[in-house]
């Protein structure tokens, strides 16, 4: 497996599918990016020269934000939203859906998959004795 900017891409899959295993970078970015290099978009990353993977790793590094750095800027963004008190801010802290969903179910991903059952709100009756 060819290494390029710190993850691992796939050797049998087409260049443009792999470099979207790369965080930051889509389905278009990787044809601009191939568009750049002449490198033929339907060619196997595993088929590709040492100096071809070079000039995709030169340019995704110095043009584009992926992996720790977007990672530590999108925390970053996050991290200024709670300093500053913001509705958004508070959200992310209380690990609820930020932009305007319901809370009452549909909530699994931002909670963490968390299932709670709820039994029917009435206590057991008393036993006599």
């Amino acid at each position: 497996m060819a290494r390029v900017v710190g993850v691992q891409i796939p050797d049998q899959k087409k260049i443009r599918i792999a470099l979207t295993y790369i965080r930051g970078i889509g389905h278009s970015l990787a044809a601009k990016i191939l568009a750049e290099t002449d490198i033929s978009p339907d060619a196997k990353a595993g088929s590709l020269k040492a100096e071809e993977l070079n000039t995709i790793k030169e340019i995704i590094e110095k043009n584009y934000r992926v992996e720790s750095d977007l990672k530590r800027d999108t925390m970053g963004h996050i991290k200024r939203l709670r300093d500053i008190g913001s509705w958004r801010g508070g959200r992310h802290a209380k690990h609820l859906p930020v932009r305007g969903q319901q809370t009452r179910t549909n909530t699994r991903t931002v909670r963490g998959n968390v299932r709670k059952t709820v039994g029917s709100g009435r206590k057991p009756a008393a036993t006599a004795k």
